[in-house]
């Protein structure tokens, strides 16, 4: 600890400190047994009369001392330097942390329990406000979830598990999905709170340096300044840590004195031994600190009554012996007797804390263990709670089923597809798309055609504008703004391709979330906890990653919020790609887990080649692989030419898969134009027996597609050569290259280099 100047200092910056700084800083220097960096905290001193420090807690189970009297010692010397002092009461976290079995309702009973404790054990509360997490991110929303997504794309997965400590684990346990979404929620939290301070135990001290590498990394010029307590030691020898859930290693702050006294009388404490003492640390920690001395009362034969004014002192005497374990500890607690018995007195006179103590007291603090990883769902097993086996469908009902299912390659399942289109007339239809460049005739063309079955077949279909996601997926360059240009470029392609939306609602992510996101993150946080790192980065397909990349944070935060978009949107249908499948299935799972009947039916459709061969999905990053939709058409035509399409070869063949999946289902039916002339094919199977046998040619083949395409194509570049505001947006789009992430990073380093 630095001794205090007699006289004015300056700062490194050249600013004079004044006496009066010196003694604030001194006084908010002590609470921390380690500070970063104390030239900041003095300049931050210096600059502000009433610096805001963040201290925070979960709520879980009885609150031990190391929580209430070092926290009260530390608030009350914040605030008497002139500090404001905001303390989060994390009911979210302890949510997350599946504290107290992840129940919401015991989680603010103890919430409430704490603030009782604190006010009556001597807490200066002038100062302070207690903040529910909760509470205070769903009046905010709008600012803290975007903040929590960029700290999650600007961390890698392997950073952020090295943060696992504040949460009690090691990261290389079992870790949720929760975990990875806590860090990044808590890093969140400094900036969300305006903190000048972070006065948080050592065990947080990863998490906050974190937050002041995000600072470096946004070019936030006033990083918080970490002061980080000591972390007070269990009772039983080895204990580095006082634990609510070993009653044996803690005092707790309604303990009445008998216990108190049976504790301390079993605590481990050697003769001679300071190392790794907790009754030497609690003398050092709490009685000195809180009254300025240590009284040891001994009969004259023993040395006689002993005030200590500094633990040197202590010290000195207890390695000599001089001082005797017995001596210390019914002086320790015959000291923590006196801090404690206002806090005893309020639990048995105030009937609302007596009614606090008495529920906490029933909860069980041991943490849930995750939910075990689900088995995959059998396409083929019918759900017995939903099956249609023996449900007489209407030919209406029949001919809706057909339409609904021939736009999936796959479903799962198709009995309860059945049921729902028997028992709902109007179903709802989830699909959705990240706006990241040019549309290609994938999302263009398919999707114009699938939505058009969908609500002929009565459906409404909410197509999730996933700006959100992009940005989290580093599209883009993760610019939002960017990412919105897209997203309105997209509607005014499918609009002139021909989508009839009726029965066609556009929701924009960013939107939907935040006027809704009292309800969705909670969903969120749940899906987060009930699944394991392992099921989630299995997910990572959806975002067209591998499991076996360096993932960011967010890769692990994406899948968790698409599979809560499902039921934020109330969807009964999921009608996306095959790549999108694992993170259906997670709903599926999920619903399982809570027990939720009405599970969403996946209806996946078929993911078109890239023109190329081996090209399995058309990529708009690769333009030699994809035909966009504003294409012209000699583009068109080129395209097409240079198309991989072998002669008599169906497997793998893009050019016929166009035809199957564009063609067909917009013409129903296929016309070639060959030397003998023109034959229509109005099923695929001919089109691929004539092609197998050699009767239909490849340059015929592309012919035809290109004619096809074309009229399809022509409307949108209509649309984009006479409409101004479709005009401008393309103008826009394309001078936004689709470059990968790694490019995109690359590109603003080099420019903050130049800059």
């Amino acid at each position: 600890m630095e001794n205090a100047p007699t006289q004015a200092s300056s700062l490194a910056s050249g600013l004079q400190i004044s006496e009066e700084v010196e003694q604030r800083f001194n006084l908010v220097k002590s609470v921390g047994e380690q500070c970063t960096h104390d030239d900041e905290l003095r300049d931050l001193l210096a600059k502000k009369a009433a610096p805001v420090c963040y201290d925070g807690f979960e709520p879980s189970g009885r609150m031990h001392i190391a929580q209430g009297l070092m926290k009260i010692m530390s608030v009350n010397q914040l605030t008497s330097a002139g500090c404001r002092v905001k303390i989060w009461i994390a009911d979210w976290f302890a949510y997350m942390n599946n504290k107290l079995g992840g129940d919401l309702k015991k989680i603010r009973v103890v919430g409430e329990y704490f603030k009782e404790i604190f006010q009556a054990a001597g807490m200066n509360c002038e100062n302070v406000e207690f903040l529910w997490s909760s509470e205070e991110i769903n009046a905010r929303g709008d600012e803290y979830w975007p903040l929590v997504m960029d700290i999650a794309c600007r961390n890698s997965l392997a950073k952020i598990k090295r943060c696992m400590p504040i949460m009690g684990h090691s990261e290389t346990e079992e870790l949720s999905a929760a975990h990875i979404l806590y860090v990044c929620m808590q890093c969140a939290d400094t900036l969300f709170l305006e903190a000048d301070i972070c006065q948080l135990g050592m065990d947080q001290e990863t998490v906050n340096l974190l937050a002041r590498d995000y600072c470096d990394d946004i070019k936030r010029g006033n990083k918080p300044v970490i002061l980080s307590h000591h972390l007070l030691r269990g009772l039983q020898q080895g204990q580095t840590k006082m634990s609510k859930s070993d009653p044996s290693s803690a005092i707790f702050m309604e303990d009445e004195e008998a216990e108190v006294n049976v504790k301390i009388k079993k605590a481990y404490c050697p003769p001679g031994i300071v190392e790794g003492n907790p009754c030497v640390e609690y003398v050092r920690y709490i009685i000195l600190p809180w009254f300025n001395e240590f009284t040891v009362e001994r009969d004259e034969k023993y040395g006689g009554t002993k005030t200590y004014k500094s633990f040197e002192d202590i010290v000195t005497d207890y390695e000599s012996n001089v001082l005797h374990p017995k001596d210390l500890k019914d002086a320790l607690s015959k000291a923590l007797n006196k801090i404690l018995q206002p806090v005893r007195d309020h639990f048995k006179t105030n009937s609302r804390a007596k009614n606090l103590l008495k529920q906490v007291k029933g909860y069980k603090i041991t943490r849930t263990a995750l939910s075990k990883e689900m088995e995959a769902l059998s396409v083929n097993a019918p759900n017995p709670a939903s099956s249609a086996a023996g449900l007489q469908l209407s030919e209406e009902v029949e001919n809706k089923y057909n339409i609904v299912r021939s736009i999936g390659e796959e479903c799962i399942q198709e009995d309860e597809l059945k049921n729902l289109l028997a028992k709902k007339p109007t179903p709802i239809c989830y699909d959705g798309f990240e706006p990241s460049g040019r549309m290609h005739i994938a999302q263009g063309v398919m999707k114009v055609t699938n939505v058009n079955k969908l609500t002929t077949a009565g459906c409404q279909v909410k197509i999730w504008i996933a700006d959100w996601f992009a940005q989290l997926n580093n599209k883009l360059g993760g610019d939002l703004e960017r990412i919105k240009v897209v997203g309105e470029y997209f509607k005014e392609i499918w609009q002139a391709g021909g989508m009839n939306t009726d029965k066609v609602s556009f929701l924009w992510a960013s939107d939907e979330i935040n006027g809704r996101g009292g309800k969705y993150w909670p969903l969120v946080m749940d899906i987060a906890r009930r699944n394991n790192l392992r099921r989630i980065l299995r997910c990572g397909q959806i975002m067209g990653r591998s499991e076996t990349e360096v993932l960011s944070a967010a890769q692990i935060l994406y899948p968790c919020m698409q599979c809560a978009d499902i039921f934020l949107l109330e969807a009964d249908i999921c009608q996306l790609g095959m790549d999108q499948r694992k993170v259906n299935m997670l709903a599926r799972e999920y619903c399982d887990d809570i027990k939720r009947k009405n599970k969403p039916i996946i209806l996946s459709h078929h993911m078109l080649p890239g023109l190329q061969q081996g090209q399995e999905k058309m990529s708009k990053s690769n333009p030699s692989s994809a035909i966009f939709m504003e294409d012209e058409e000699a583009d068109v035509n080129e395209k097409i030419s240079k198309a991989y399409c072998p002669a008599r070869i169906v497997e793998g063949n893009p050019c016929l898969e166009y035809v199957k999946y564009l063609v067909l289902p917009r013409f129903n039916e296929f016309t070639v134009g060959t030397d003998g002339g023109n034959k229509t094919f109005e099923s695929f199977e001919d089109i691929a027996a004539e092609y197998e046998s050699g009767a239909l040619a490849p340059e015929d083949l592309k012919k035809a597609l290109v004619k096809a395409l074309n009229i399809m194509l022509q409307p949108v570049r209509d649309h984009f050569k006479t409409n101004e505001r479709a005009k401008n947006l393309l103008e826009q789009v394309k001078v936004i290259k689709c470059f990968s992430p790694c490019v995109y990073n690359l590109i603003n380093h080099i420019a903050c280099i130049l800059t």
